[in-house]
């Protein structure tokens, strides 16, 4: 029988990404939306896991439900790992943080060597969490390409492919990408007993 899961995520695009990358497990897939919560968490961990497992905890603890939130993060060497753990918080919107980034960047030389890093947190109700990691290396370009991302997605090219994580499709991407990677790695650390009252996948 389907287990109830929850999706702590508004983003539409992340949304589509785990809703592919988790089926096969057995859950049925809940958004915030669906749940009618509108809690807002502050990312104040010193990592991307911790920013994910509070987020996880807290709205596992609002719902009842068994929730999985992910933290996720754009490291640029020619900026010291930064934007970092400010990625989201680099502008108000999606063009205005790619727009930022690259004001930050002129100075630079290329190529802007950079990656993708994500920690995807399971909690259940009660606070018990397991995270997974995941990262995507490639570099940063000056002009966005591809419609098929969010994010600074149209700004990064995935190393070893010549495209931008939003030229790549969508199953590509849910291949190669960070989120995936981390959603392996949480997959295998569940099959492998990390959180033993869950249903293992």
């Amino acid at each position: 029988m389907p287990y109830p899961l929850l999706l702590a995520t508004t983003n539409p695009g992340k949304l589509a990404e785990l809703r592919a990358l988790l089926r096969g497990t057995g859950a049925d897939l809940k958004d915030l939306r669906q749940m009618g919560i509108e809690i807002e968490v502050p990312e104040e961990g010193l990592n991307y896991g911790e920013n994910a497992i509070a987020k996880s905890v807290a709205y596992a603890r609002a719902s009842g439900l068994w929730t999985l939130a992910d933290d996720t993060g754009l490291e640029v060497d020619a900026l010291g790992g930064g934007p970092g753990l400010r990625s989201a918080r680099l502008a108000g919107d999606d063009a205005a943080r790619r727009a930022r980034l690259l004001q930050r960047l002129a100075h630079h030389p290329q190529p802007w060597t950079a990656r993708f890093r994500c920690a995807v947190a399971l909690a259940s109700p009660d606070g018990d969490a397991a995270v997974g990691e995941g990262e995507c290396l490639g570099e940063i370009i000056p002009i966005a390409r591809g419609e098929n991302g969010f994010g600074y997605d149209p700004l990064f090219v995935v190393a070893g492919t010549g495209q931008t994580m939003a030229e790549l499709s969508f199953d590509v991407k849910n291949r190669l990408g960070h989120r995936a990677g981390a959603v392996e790695d949480l997959l295998s650390r569940l099959r492998q007993g990390a959180l033993p009252s869950f249903p293992r996948p």
